[in-house]
């Protein structure tokens, strides 16, 4: 599409064939906060954005959550909504740096996914502002705190002499796990306990992916 034909888009409210920094496909948070700024007051707005940038920074805002949740005239469901969506949309914005990621191209994504210009003005005050340097800080500091696993091995033992008659010739699993902060963990899991994992994790999948498609997650035109 031309860059005519994009603005003609966003003018009339459809979203252009670009993907936007949200990804090709909008997260559901996001989508679902859209719906419910639409009939956000501009002064609750940002006192929410206001509470989500400090979380954003690694502060405690449960005291400005709880005067929100009980001075405004959102529901605990409204506000949860909003909440996680702005948290994700925000976090998306930092996580690309700030010269891939340009103001107007910021604001187009925010028009495709239909939010008001006066919020869209707030949201790229916090991304490209003054407070951006200290946004990043924090987002670097908590991805130090969190190891991930650098190296992960696995191996089905059988044991042969054992104290217990119950696990004498019963196949096991054993791990090893390294972690990116240099510590490792060593484990051992019944096939028993290992399939019960299995398919614990398969079913909380499933109702992911069952929870996606609700239409309470979708925006209602």
């Amino acid at each position: 599409m031309s860059s005519a034909g994009k603005a003609a888009a966003s003018a009339a409210g459809q979203p252009s064939d670009r993907t936007g920094f949200l990804g090709a496909r909008i997260p559901s948070e996001v989508e679902v906060m859209t719906k419910h700024l639409k009939d956000l007051d501009k002064e609750m707005f940002r006192k929410i954005l206001k509470a989500v940038v400090s979380a954003l920074e690694g502060k405690d805002c449960r005291e400005s959550m709880t005067a929100i949740a009980e001075h405004g005239n959102l529901s605990e469901e409204q506000l949860s909504y909003i909440i996680a969506g702005m948290y994700t949309l925000l976090k998306e914005a930092l996580r690309l740096p700030a010269s891939s990621l340009k103001q107007e191209v910021f604001k187009e994504d925010l028009r495709d996914i239909r939010i008001a210009e006066e919020f869209i003005a707030d949201f790229a005050s916090v991304i490209f502002g003054s407070r951006r340097a200290v946004l990043e800080s924090a987002a670097a500091q908590q991805g130090t705190r969190r190891a991930g696993i650098a190296d992960f091995r696995w191996r089905v033992d059988v044991a042969i002499s054992t104290s217990s008659l119950a696990r004498a010739l019963q196949p096991s699993i054993l791990m090893q796990m390294k972690l990116t902060d240099g510590n490792a963990h060593r484990f051992e899991v019944p096939v028993s306990k290992f399939q019960e994992l299995r398919y614990n994790v398969a079913l909380i999948l499933k109702e992911m992916n069952d929870l996606e498609k609700r239409s309470v997650l979708k925006i209602q035109d």
